[in-house]
C-alpha cells in the first residue's frame, strides 16, 4: 500500500521513542511504500485535495536514519491511506489543514483519524460527553466560577485546552495561594477557556496512556509517574514512563470508550487515566508505542499495522 504520513519535520523526531517513526519502520517493514508531506504541503489544486509530498525511505542509522525522494504532486484519493500525524497545537492552520482533508475525503481518500472526528473532538472538552468517567471538572472562562470551585474542592488544578505536554498546568491547593493571577495569566484577563479539575492525588501512581487502535484496547498503559515535587506526569515534562498491565478498572472504562471512538473515525485515540478518571481523550497524535513496546514486550506498531491493514483492505 502506499501510505502517506502527514507529519511535522522529520528532522524534529525523537528517533529513540517517536511512535510516527515507529509507525513507519513497520509500514516499511511489511513492504508498504512510505510517502511523507507536512500539513503546509496539503492544498486544493486543480479540483483536488493535493499533497506535495516525498517517498520516505527509512534507514538503520541513528543519524542519517531517512531518505526523501523528488517532489511529487499527487491528489490524496491516489493513496491507499493518509495517517495525520501533526502534532498540536490544535490552531487554525491545523483546523484549515482538517478542512482540506475533509474535502480529499468526499473525493475518496482515506484518512485517519478523520478529520471530522478530529475536528469534533477537544482533546479535553470532549471529555464531558462521559460525566460519569471523569473527575469533578469546570470549563469556563470567568474567575468568579473557578473560585466558587474552589472553594467547593480545596485542591484543582487548572489548564489550558490547548496545552501539550503538560504545557501551562497549575495546582492550586486549600489555600488559594495566586489563585486569581494565575487564571489571569493563563485565561488572558477572559480571552481564553480554562478546564478545571478537583486535583487527583492518584497522580503520584502516574498519569496513564491507555491506547485504543481499530476499537480495541491495548492491554497495556504507560504510567506517566510525576518526579519529585512535580505533579505533572507527562514524559515531556520530565515525568518517568512505566509500562504496566492495565487494572481491571482501566480496562472497563477503556473497552466502553474503544467502540464508540472508534465508530465516528477515531481509529488511534491516547485515553489519559488518572485514579481511573478519564481526563483527556488524545486524538491528534498520539503516542507511548516505543516506550510500552520496549517495556511490555506487547508489539503495538505492529498491533496498529494489522488494524491498520483490515481498515484499508
Amino acid at each position: 500500500m502506499d501510505l502517506l504520513f502527514v507529519a511535522d519535520p522529520l528532522e524534529s523526531f525523537k528517533i529513540n521513542k517517536d511512535s510516527t517513526l515507529a509507525m513507519m519502520r513497520v509500514a516499511q517493514a511489511d513492504g508498504h511504500q512510505l510517502w511523507f508531506c507536512q500539513s503546509r504541503n496539503v492544498l486544493w489544486r486543480d479540483d483536488f485535495v493535493v499533497a506535495d509530498c516525498q517517498s520516505l525511505v527509512i534507514k538503520p542509522s541513528s543519524t542519517a536514519w531517512f531518505e526523501l525522494g523528488a517532489i511529487e504532486a499527487r491528489p490524496l484519493n491516489t493513496f491507499h491511506g493518509v495517517l495525520m500525524r501533526t502534532d498540536p497545537p490544535f490552531d487554525i492552520e491545523y483546523l484549515n489543514t482538517t478542512w482540506l482533508l475533509s474535502a480529499a475525503v468526499r473525493q475518496g481518500a482515506k484518512v485517519l483519524n478523520t478529520p471530522m472526528a478530529i475536528r469534533d473532538h477537544s482533546e479535553k472538552i470532549s471529555i464531558t460527553e462521559f460525566p460519569e468517567l471523569i473527575p469533578p471538572t469546570l470549563v469556563t472562562r470567568e474567575l468568579s466560577a473557578i473560585e466558587v470551585f474552589h472553594r467547593e474542592h480545596q485542591d484543582i488544578v487548572i489548564k489550558p485546552l490547548d496545552g501539550m505536554g503538560g504545557m501551562g498546568i497549575f495546582r492550586v491547593g486549600p489555600g488559594g495561594l495566586n489563585l486569581a493571577s494565575i487564571v489571569e495569566t493563563l485565561g488572558e484577563n477572559g480571552a481564553r477557556t480554562l478546564m478545571v479539575q478537583r486535583f487527583l492525588p492518584e497522580i503520584a501512581q502516574g498519569d496513564k496512556r491507555v491506547l485504543l487502535i481499530g476499537g480495541e484496547v491495548v492491554p497495556f498503559a504507560l504510567a506517566r509517574i510525576p518526579q519529585g515535587n512535580e505533579i505533572r506526569g507527562n514524559l515531556a515534562a520530565g515525568g518517568k514512563g512505566v509500562a504496566m498491565p492495565l487494572t481491571d478498572a482501566e480496562r472497563k472504562v477503556a473497552e466502553r470508550l474503544a467502540p464508540i471512538l472508534n465508530a465516528r473515525g477515531l481509529f488511534l485515540v491516547g485515553l489519559d487515566l488518572i485514579g481511573g478518571y478519564v481526563t483527556e481523550i488524545n486524538v491528534t497524535s498520539p503516542t507511548c508505542f516505543v516506550e510500552i513496546t520496549e517495556q511490555s514486550g506487547f508489539d503495538v506498531p505492529q498491533f496498529w499495522l494489522k488494524s491498520l491493514e483490515k481498515v484499508l483492505a
